[in-house]
């Protein structure tokens, strides 16, 4: 009997990990000249498309043909392109679920911090991130408009699972580095009786401000500026949401938060937390890895954790009956109480 063959090693994957930084770099470039909402629009040429959005017919090839090997296009065999699913749910402007205004920070604000990332390995930390409030409302202040729609379906999910819409009385919610207010605003969206605090650095609560007011919930809205050490965080509030801000705090300010919070909730209280998850050993997924070495490259001991190590903070902070909230988000949501 012979051997079973081993399938040949290939450099094939190196290779698109060596242009692993591509895909987003198209995607922008598409999203910056509207290539997805022309397809929107209706099926299209390369050669439609560059007189539509008044760009090359050489670049618009070379992106549309890129688009389609990615799936994100459809390229058919009259030679014109429709928008593939991920495409037409999370690429088009005006959907709810556009992330295109993520994917426009890739090349001015997140992949500069990537190339310094061998001497960022080597001194293990950043002498300023976006961590800290100056450099950090300058990063923050327009990108966190533009990932509200990564939050905003979680948040929803949030106020149903706590029955706020059901309400009869009012629901003080404590919404913490609250940026755009997507978390304060999902809940408040669901009943009158909600009222939120946002906390956030001073130069961040305009757009939470003009964010709530979009939404029609600006008035039931106060604000506390500040860091989240020395902010007044108020007290008894029944629901306090930290939605991805552990990642850049790092564990030992994630802790010291977590102490502060509990004593801001009433009893009973809930508090929720958005983060990009990983397993206990470290093993995946791989999103949650990958944003572990986003972190170092952008602050100065922010990290990703798993729900053990959020879990036992809690513990530790004194809360109870940590658990998870399955959520349409990166990650599901932890869920634990002040004890009543």
């Amino acid at each position: 009997m012979s051997a079973v063959e081993q399938p040949a090693v290939t450099p094939a994957r190196i290779m698109q990990f060596a242009f692993g930084y591509a895909a987003p770099l198209i995607m922008e470039a598409a999203i910056a000249h509207g290539y997805f909402d022309a397809l929107d629009r209706k099926p299209l040429t390369a050669e439609e498309v560059a007189a539509e959005t008044h760009t090359s017919v050489r670049g618009a090839r070379a992106i549309l043909n890129a688009l389609g090997g990615l799936e994100l296009l459809v390229k058919h065999t009259d030679g014109r392109f429709t928008l593939g699913a991920d495409a037409a749910a999370f690429l088009v402007t005006g959907k709810p679920g556009y992330f295109g205004g993520m994917i426009k920070h890739t090349s001015k604000q997140l992949i500069p911090r990537w190339l310094h990332l061998s001497e960022t390995v080597k001194a293990g930390t950043l002498e300023s991130g976006v961590n800290q409030e100056t450099e950090g409302t300058e990063f923050f202040h327009q990108f966190v408009e533009d990932i509200f729609p990564m939050s905003y379906p979680a948040a929803r999910n949030l106020s149903d699972a706590l029955g706020v819409a059901s309400a009869s009385s009012t629901v003080k919610v404590l919404d913490l580095a609250a940026g755009s207010g997507v978390w304060g605003i999902a809940l408040a969206e669901r009943s009158a009786h909600v009222h939120v605090t946002a906390v956030d650095w001073p130069g961040m609560l305009d757009i939470t401000q003009k964010v709530a007011a979009r939404f029609g919930v600006a008035e039931r809205f106060t604000f506390s500026p500040g860091d989240l050490t020395n902010a007044d965080f108020g007290t008894g509030h029944n629901i306090a949401t930290l939605g991805h801000i552990l990642h850049s705090e790092g564990e030992t300010r994630s802790r010291a938060l977590l102490h502060k919070t509990i004593h801001a909730l009433a009893p009973g209280g809930t508090i929720a937390i958005a983060e990009f998850l990983v397993n206990e050993d470290r093993s995946g997924p791989p999103m949650g890895l990958i944003f572990g070495v986003n972190m170092l490259a952008a602050t100065q001991e922010g990290n990703t954790y798993s729900f053990g190590e959020i879990s036992g903070w809690l513990k530790e902070a004194g809360f109870e009956n940590a658990r998870t909230l399955e959520s349409p988000g990166p990650s599901p949501l932890i869920l634990a109480n002040r004890p009543a």
